[in-house]
């Protein structure tokens, strides 16, 4: 790992010549994010080592075309994250949304769909379901297509090797001069 100082405001870049080479490759493959490659020309732009250009925020910003604050907060993760960290995505600690249902409140969803339907209706839709797991206090809030997910990544489908393959008990049939006459069915040949 290359040394690097820290100045009160501003982070010094140094990149051994193991991390010029990868971040030099990684730009000429061109099959990164483009977020990873602006990353990627910022370090090496700021870079002061003997084989770094050395170039000042103000002169990266103008010929990147990009914000001083990205100069910045890339400076300042190689320095204090160390170079894998610039490179990779960070990981949120927590979804974005959080999940409506938990595997109870699944579980419960589950059950009432699989109930009797009310009174008058042949059968649950995902309206009538969405209405009565806020009515039941399952869940506070939730749409027909959230329902709609929760109860199609439950779904008892059955396995293809359950059902046998598809073209199992056909043979195909010849007609006169080699012409394909069709599908002939196992219970219509014997």
């Amino acid at each position: 790992m290359a040394g690097r100082a820290t100045s009160v405001k501003k982070y010094i870049v140094r990149l051994s010549a193991e991390e010029r080479e990868q971040l030099q490759t990684l730009i000429r493959k061109g099959k990164s994010p483009a977020r990873r490659l602006l990353k990627a020309r910022i370090l090496l732009k700021a870079d002061v080592s003997e084989a770094g250009e050395g170039w000042s925020d103000s002169k990266i910003v103008e010929a990147l075309e990009t914000s001083a604050s990205m100069v910045y907060r890339a400076r300042r993760q190689l320095v204090e994250e160390g170079f894998e960290a610039v490179l990779s995505r960070k990981q949120r600690a927590t979804p974005a949304v959080p999940p409506i249902f938990d595997g109870e409140k699944e579980a419960k969803l589950i059950a009432l769909a699989c109930s009797k339907p009310p009174k008058g209706r042949a059968r649950w839709s995902l309206r009538l379901l969405e209405d009565k797991v806020v009515e039941l206090a399952i869940v506070d809030r939730a749409s027909d297509s959230t329902i709609g997910r929760v109860l199609k990544k439950h779904s008892q489908a059955p396995s293809p090797g359950a059902m046998g393959h598809p073209a199992e008990g056909q043979q195909r049939l010849r007609g006169g001069y080699g012409r394909r006459a069709g599908r002939l069915y196992a219970a219509a040949r014997s």
